[in-house]
């Protein structure tokens, strides 16, 4: 949602309206929504709704493509790398849920997202009720490295909330220059994996050469054999899969800070 977010930001520059909405659909209204691909179970529809400049019909049909954008090529605000909406329609597929776009040029864009329904068992809802809220709170200077400006925010914000300092670069170049600028003073590196030019694994190496025990965690989509084979056979770090919540990014940061 933070990623339709900032894309409807950046489609208008000149101001307008933002809406996000949300409804229950049953199983039976599942099969009058219009979309043959969507099979008959109990959803979540969510709206993402701008009045900006909307998306030609020529490229609706390519938005979700990897390294497909409308944007200025770049990592700047307002600009694009391709990869925001391939992770949102990701995301969205591995919950086995429907993403769909209605676009108008001059008049705006509308993504509807419709969730499976979460239906607990008395078993999960016994175990939350019992589990102890923990303390996600800690100390540190963190170096966040993440291209997709969403990703980004989201993350900066969590771990800046839960009383860290966080230091953020938006590829791995600007990350180098930021660890040299701090003398190495950092507690943990928390970078994405694939990025333009300098990725996470290279990235790291870089660092290490200065810092052999720097603490690192990858976020990625990707499996981690997927990435390894980049490092060296020794190298340890931890993995924090995309998509991940708020408490599963603190949770990870606080066990690894405090380990």
């Amino acid at each position: 949602m933070i990623n339709l977010a900032v894309n409807a930001r950046d489609a208008m520059a000149q101001g307008g309206t933002l809406e996000i909405s949300s409804a229950n659909i049953s199983r039976a209204a599942s099969g009058n929504l219009g979309h043959d691909l969507i099979k008959r179970d109990e959803y979540v529809m969510v709206e993402i709704r701008d009045t900006g400049k909307g998306i030609k019909k020529e490229d609706l049909g390519r938005i979700f493509e990897p390294f497909f954008t409308t944007k200025q090529q770049g990592t700047g605000t307002g600009s694009g790398t391709g990869l925001g909406l391939s992770t949102v329609f990701g995301i969205v597929k591995q919950t086995g849920g429907y993403i769909f776009p209605v676009s108008e040029v001059d008049v705006g864009t509308t993504f509807s997202i419709y969730l499976p329904r979460y239906i607990p068992t008395a078993d999960v809802d016994r175990d939350d009720e019992d589990a102890r809220p923990k303390d996600l709170t800690g100390k540190g200077k963190i170096l966040l490295v993440e291209d997709e400006e969403a990703v980004r925010m989201f993350a900066a914000r969590a771990l800046h909330n839960k009383g860290y300092t966080v230091l953020e670069a938006d590829c791995g170049e600007a990350a180098l220059e930021c660890f040299n600028d701090q003398n190495g003073d950092i507690d943990l590196l928390v970078s994405d994996v694939v990025m333009p030019q300098m990725d996470g694994p290279t990235l790291v190496r870089e660092v290490r050469a200065q810092r052999p025990d720097l603490k690192v965690i990858f976020i990625s989509g990707y499996a981690e054999d997927a990435f390894r084979r980049n490092l060296d056979p020794d190298s340890d770090f931890e993995l924090l899969p995309k998509p991940f919540s708020l408490k599963q990014l603190a949770g990870r940061v606080k066990d690894v800070i405090g380990g």
